[in-house]
């Protein structure tokens, strides 16, 4: 079953947040690690709202980085669900900064995230 609202192509924001120093690697770029962490938050959002209840990560599928984030940089992550079968839920991300004096808008990663609707035992579920 296909998800088709889209008042925004993007999908709805989720997470807006600045990286630090902390979350750099030694090029002085931030971790894609913590680019990933922050879209599996975001699609877990969007997925649970969605199945109405507790989702898990099953997959995450055509992961694409386009340019670097940099301490400073605003990020804003937008998720929107593309696809909803009988007990997942796939949820297309995209990772927007602006840079520190820069208004205009980058787009940094994208990605579709697969979850899994779960019930309180942790064991799959039909998505509400």
């Amino acid at each position: 079953m296909q998800e088709n609202r889209q008042e925004n192509p993007r999908g709805e924001p989720i997470i807006r947040t600045a990286p630090m120093p902390a979350d750099m690697n030694g090029n002085g770029d931030i971790f894609g690690g913590w680019v990933l962490s922050q879209m599996d938050i975001a699609g877990g959002i969007v997925a649970a709202r969605r199945a109405h209840g507790r989702v898990a990560t099953v997959a995450v599928d055509a992961m694409r980085f386009h340019q670097p984030i940099r301490v400073g940089d605003l990020v804003s992550i937008y998720g929107r669900v593309t696809r909803i079968g009988q007990t997942s839920i796939s949820v297309f991300m995209e990772t927007i900064v602006q840079r520190r004096l820069d208004p205009g808008e980058i787009k940094v990663t994208e990605g579709t995230f697969v979850y899994v609707a779960i019930d309180e035992h942790g064991r799959k579920r039909k998505v509400g």
